[in-house]
């Protein structure tokens, strides 16, 4: 239990004091904070917060959007926010082809150059590769499954994350094993030991792929256990990397915003202990 951190959006209604007093009550030491809601909140006033709670932040969620060849001044921003806040990792989310709105119809700046804005993320990261580097933070390349390619990452591998982040030191580029994203990958255990061998797994974030899926994709995840992956394999292909950082629960769904957060928080805590901590061993 001591590694399971609430990452932020899975109690999506509670702001920033709420999801931290809600750590400390149910016994939480880390929890994944999101910009927006520590923008609301204020990142001085959040990291306080969050100290004097005594907890760790496990990642800060997000940064990226890149392919469209812009954003580098936000990103660093971001990165500022995670130093301040002493984020064990900055979550990139690297983004989709250049035009394509998340939830909206295709317009006529659509490209469909899928190479070309993989390049554009290479190049981003030579930029902020060494900005994050001289004020400690750790980029963390987050693949998503490949629903999401058009709009959202276009990463959909491990693979191809931790190729995009070999070329920098595993300290300042790393990547996130996101159980959503990369169950169904056949090479996912090999890709798993390979992050592990360069040293590269920053954050390892668990939560279930609903079936069906709703219409909104994005809401697809679910509790632990209440979908169709297997976590006992995932979870050991992790710890054999060495990896004992903590373990982020995110859950896109809109069931779970509307519950009770802390009867998520309770479920979560239950589900953790049977799902993911005997693999720990």
């Amino acid at each position: 239990m001591s590694r399971l951190s609430l990452n932020q959006w899975t109690t999506r209604r509670w702001s920033v004091p709420d999801a931290v007093d809600g750590c400390r009550r149910h016994g939480i030491e880390a929890i994944g904070l999101w910009r927006e809601p520590v923008a609301e909140h204020g990142l001085a006033a959040t990291a306080k917060l969050v100290r004097d709670a005594g907890l760790r932040v496990s990642s800060l969620c997000r940064g990226g959007f890149l392919t469209g060849g812009s954003g580098l001044e936000d990103n660093r921003r971001a990165i500022d926010e995670a130093a301040e806040l002493d984020a064990a990792c900055l979550v990139l989310v690297v983004g989709g082809l250049p035009g394509v709105v998340p939830g909206e119809p295709l317009g006529d700046g659509v490209s469909r150059d899928l190479k070309a804005a993989r390049a554009r993320v290479a190049e981003a990261l030579e930029e902020l590769a060494p900005y994050a580097a001289e004020r400690g933070v750790r980029l963390a390349l987050e693949p998503l499954h490949p629903m999401y390619c058009a709009d959202r990452a276009v990463l959909s591998t491990l693979k191809q994350a931790l190729d995009l982040a070999s070329p920098h030191p595993a300290d300042q580029v790393g990547v996130v094993v996101d159980t959503f994203h990369i169950w169904w990958d056949p090479e996912v255990y090999d890709q798993i030991a390979r992050a592990g061998a360069e040293g590269r797994v920053a954050s390892y974030q668990v939560c279930d792929q609903l079936h069906p899926l709703p219409q909104d994709v994005l809401l697809g995840r679910a509790m632990m256990g209440d979908g169709v992956i297997g976590f006992t394999p995932l979870t050991e292909a992790v710890t054999a990397t060495g990896y004992d950082g903590d373990i982020e629960v995110e859950i896109f769904n809109a069931d779970v915003w509307a519950a009770d957060p802390d009867t998520v928080l309770a479920t979560m805590k239950e589900r953790f202990t049977t799902l993911i901590a005997p693999a720990l061993a």
